[in-house]
């Protein structure tokens, strides 16, 4: 069992910047590739972002190229989002999600989800 717990979202001005985290356990966080989505209302949930096991290598949605970043911290079996330059459009409930074996834009491949966090942008 994986346990996957969210934090860091919150209300933000469009412009504004936010970091989300993703605490894991249960895993050996180490061998893991791990993967941000996130879900607006009404919509379908969309791939955001992904990092490799090793942090050495990273996807990302064209929707969010060059304003987000995803990081992982190994020693800390922490995973996170840096979210800048933030728009209306990122508002979403956004989920981390733990890869069976490589990161992937692809749902499917993702076999434990967090709870999730909500992030709201105001324009």
């Amino acid at each position: 069992q994986v346990q996957l717990v969210e934090s860091g979202g919150g209300l933000v001005q469009a412009g504004g910047s936010l970091r989300l985290s993703c605490a894991a356990s249960g895993r050996t966080f180490s061998r893991s590739g791990m993967g941000w989505f996130r879900q607006a209302p009404g919509k379908e949930r969309e791939f955001v972002a992904a990092i490799s096991s090793s942090g050495g290598s990273t996807i990302y949605a064209d929707s969010v190229k060059g304003r987000f970043t995803i990081s992982r911290d190994n020693a800390k079996n922490t995973v996170y989002l840096q979210m800048n330059s933030l728009k209306p459009e990122d508002t979403a409930v956004y989920y981390c999600a733990a890869a069976r074996f490589l990161a992937s834009w692809r749902s499917v491949e993702y076999d434990y989800w967090g709870q999730g966090t909500q992030v709201t942008v105001s324009s």
